[in-house]
């Protein structure tokens, strides 16, 4: 260990962020403003890494006196480029209460805030620390939610077309019949053509018997994959969908880590998965993608492609980055897709990403500094 590295400080900082414009009609959030988590970690050297979650369903709260409670008193102290034993460590100690949720929540945070570290200090961008595999990868434009109706999400489709974007994800169930949400589809693709790709999110609104029901309909207009069908759980139903379909069936945003996904590797009729980074950080995600590739599995992972971008950069079996523009008014320069539909890794140190100063100073709502 280097005195340099060692790690002296966590810094948190709780956001609530208003959006831009309204709120997501997505039928399933009901935030009213934007939850932000921001973990900040410091070495005695000076190096500061950072890293944020945006859970979606509150507990920034939670979060932060887990933060301070189960993870700080396993981190202080440690050398910043141990990312795998502190990992381990922190996965373990909390095994009895985690395993999955907040605890894992936290300790991501705290690895991808270490790893932005070790860029900083090697003065390299992540996905060159971690080996580039490419510079640029392909984004589809997400956000074109159920609440907005038909006309609606036709019209926000549209809107990323014209950017160059070559793929959309439109929702369907939770707040609309099953024939309905068919009689959309079958409406964006004739507004779309046959040039565009349609990814289909059920947000896990419905069983296997209606999505099967429903997917025989869907088949019909070609759309590139229908994600999270049913519960996280329901495995076996996973995998009657996807015998019943020709569409792909992808998901794993709602799981926590390779042991969480197993079953998709066990029964590999999954071709695509999806992991969040807030479920095991950059390492547990870099680990799917490596336990993945031999199954012949593409990652596209859940959500924050100005952080994923690194990981997608880094890996052979990179699908699609999920272009979410609810993000883009944070950062100082903010990661966007280029006239043709893709993304490339910013070349700063580490992830490159820096909140704007407002955004820290006047949304935020609390936060702690914790020292050994």
């Amino acid at each position: 260990m280097t005195t340099a590295t060692t790690i002296t400080e966590l810094r948190t900082t709780l956001l609530q962020v208003p959006w831009q414009g309204a709120a997501p009609a997505a039928g399933i959030l009901s935030a009213p403003k934007r939850d932000i988590f921001v973990l900040e970690i410091e070495t005695q050297g000076g190096l500061i890494g950072m890293s944020y979650l945006m859970p979606l369903r509150g507990g920034l709260h939670t979060i932060d006196a887990c933060m301070k409670e189960l993870i700080a008193p396993h981190v202080i102290g440690r050398d910043a480029t141990e990312v795998e034993a502190i990992w381990q460590a922190l996965y373990r100690s909390n095994f009895w209460l985690g395993r999955m949720g907040v605890t894992v929540f936290a300790q991501s945070a705290v690895d991808m805030a270490l790893w932005d570290i070790i860029g900083k200090r090697a003065s390299l961008p992540l996905f060159r620390l971690w080996g580039a595999a490419r510079t640029e990868i392909p984004a589809y434009g997400s956000g074109v939610f159920r609440g907005l109706g038909r006309d609606g999400m036709i019209a926000r489709a549209n809107e990323f077309t014209a950017q160059g974007l070559k793929a959309i994800k439109m929702q369907v169930a939770h707040i609309r019949p099953w024939r309905e949400d068919v009689e959309n589809v079958k409406a964006m693709r004739e507004a779309l053509g046959g040039g565009i790709e349609i990814m289909i999110d059920v947000n896990m609104g419905w069983d296997a018997d209606t999505a099967i029901q429903a997917g025989h309909r869907i088949d019909e207009f070609d759309p590139y994959w229908l994600e999270e069908p049913v519960v996280a759980e329901d495995f076996a139903g996973y995998r009657r969908i996807a015998a019943a379909l020709k569409t792909r069936v992808v998901g794993g945003e709602s799981h926590f880590g390779r042991n969480d996904l197993r079953p998709f590797f066990e029964h590999p009729s999954t071709p695509i998965l999806q992991p969040d980074p807030m479920r095991g950080g950059y390492s547990e995600l870099r680990k799917i993608a490596a336990a993945a590739e031999p199954w012949g599995i593409r990652i596209a992972p859940h959500l924050f492609h100005e952080t994923m971008v690194h990981v997608m950069a880094s890996i052979p079996n990179a699908n699609y980055l999920e272009y979410m523009t609810w993000n883009d008014d944070l950062w100082i320069e903010p990661v966007l897709p280029s006239k043709t539909g893709m993304m490339s890794p910013p070349e700063r140190p580490g992830h490159g990403l820096a909140f704007r100063t407002e955004i820290l100073k006047d949304c935020r709502i609390g936060g702690q500094r914790l020292k050994g």
